[in-house]
């Protein structure tokens, strides 16, 4: 069966300039995905002639579906359907039935009709008039060059009616859909080219419709096996092989599959286990604390934090000896080991976590650099501890402790 492959062409100064984001393109690319269509490129241009029709050409030279988002108000420089025409050599004609909605639009709300709205009812005449019952700018459906096209306005919720009451039912009338069936596996605590390495053999037997790509993120690495076929029952289990037959290598850094977070995955746990936890944040400033209570349910085990920023508080609230303080620092081991300890005695807690360090990007010393930070996870009868020297960056620092302080946490849950 054949791939089919779609373009998406998003138009607007607006795009380039940052004014907006395209959260259109993403939206259509899962819908397409969903439907077993494969994006093969994303294309932003600007209020421009020649740039829109150069990519024009280019989509219909590798894509056989191109959608396209935006250019298509009243304006003068509103210039996707002008250039539609141009393209495909058609004039733009009136189309009764568009001008006639586009009035009642109008109508129904009370304002008058400008001589420019009636111009968004004239047409290529080469193309389908497709309805949008939520704007003035219709669809345009074209059947050209071997190619289908679609313009669609870029205003989100226009879009989106329109790509799903006519735009994704009309795929399967015009092509032989495949099936892609995607899977993620979510990794914490090994690095891409570590992951590559223990699972490259595996990798290299994969069976030919089965793709595997790595998707490195903070702290994290997932990995997507993509199956293509025409029964999505048997992809399913094909999928579910493959993982099968690599997981024992994996197993201690696998966290959880497809939309799964960390800490979704370590509430989890903690509501298994029946165990409970306390934070003692200082460097990560509470952004821990955000993730576990970002969780619903998560009062079932969060037991509740602190955020003893300044050492006068680490020693009076949470009982950091001043000596430890002195002479160790507040980035040391010995401090985020008595932070762990005291925060899950004074919350109750059966785990409790702590961070110290230095998150940027002024603070740091010769022996302790910027993105020097100490982490601690303390239960009955232990207390185990990490350094990690991060980045220059304060916000990342911030969150790669917190991926760092909760895998401290599910590998304790995890034995």
């Amino acid at each position: 069966m054949k791939l089919i492959k779609a373009e998406i062409i998003a138009i607007g100064d607006e795009l380039l300039y940052g004014q907006i984001v395209d959260t259109n393109s993403h939206w259509i690319s899962q819908q397409l995905d969903l439907k077993g269509v494969k994006v093969i490129r994303k294309t932003t241009v600007g209020d421009n002639r020649e740039d829109i029709l150069k990519a024009f050409a280019e989509a219909e030279s590798r894509a056989d579906l191109v959608l396209i988002t935006g250019g298509l108000g009243p304006t003068q420089d509103d210039l996707t359907k002008p250039l539609l025409a141009e393209y495909f050599n058609c004039p733009v004609v009136e189309v009764p039935e568009a001008v006639a909605a586009i009035t009642e639009f109008f109508r129904k709300r009370g304002r008058d009709m400008t001589p420019l709205n009636t111009l968004q009812g004239h047409l290529p005449a080469c193309c389908d008039y497709v309805p949008n019952p939520n704007g003035t700018a219709p669809g345009m459906w074209f059947d050209q060059n071997d190619t289908y096209w679609m313009s669609m306005p870029g205003v989100p919720h226009e879009m989106k009616t329109l790509m799903s009451d006519f735009v994704l039912p009309k795929l399967s009338e015009v092509f032989e859909l495949p099936v892609i069936f995607h899977r993620v596996v979510k990794t914490v605590g090994i690095g891409e080219s570590w992951l590559a390495d223990l699972i490259s053999d595996w990798e290299n037997a994969l069976p030919n419709h089965i793709k595997l790509a790595y998707l490195p993120s903070l702290g994290q690495v997932k990995l997507r096996l993509t199956a293509f076929g025409q029964d999505l029952t048997l992809l399913k289990k094909d999928v579910e092989d493959q993982i099968n037959l690599v997981l024992p290598r994996l197993e201690k850094y696998v966290f959880g599959y497809d939309a799964e977070t960390l800490e979704t995955a370590i509430g989890k746990l903690l509501n298994k286990s029946g165990k409970t936890l306390a934070l003692a944040e200082s460097c990560s400033g509470g952004y821990i604390s955000h993730l576990l209570t970002s969780v619903a349910g998560s009062s079932a085990y969060f037991q509740g934090a602190m955020v003893p920023y300044h050492n006068q508080f680490k020693n009076e609230l949470l009982h950091v000896s001043k000596e430890t303080l002195q002479t160790r620092g507040a980035v040391s081991e010995e401090t985020v080991s008595q932070m762990a300890q005291n925060v899950r005695k004074v919350f109750s807690a059966d785990f409790g976590l702590a961070s110290s360090g230095i998150a940027g990007p002024s603070g740091g010393t010769d022996e302790k650099p910027v993105g020097t930070v100490w982490i601690a996870c303390a239960g009955e009868g232990f207390c185990e501890t990490k350094k990690l020297q991060l980045t220059q960056d304060r916000l990342l620092n911030i969150q790669l402790t917190g991926v760092a302080v909760l895998n401290l946490l599910r590998q304790q849950l995890s034995k």
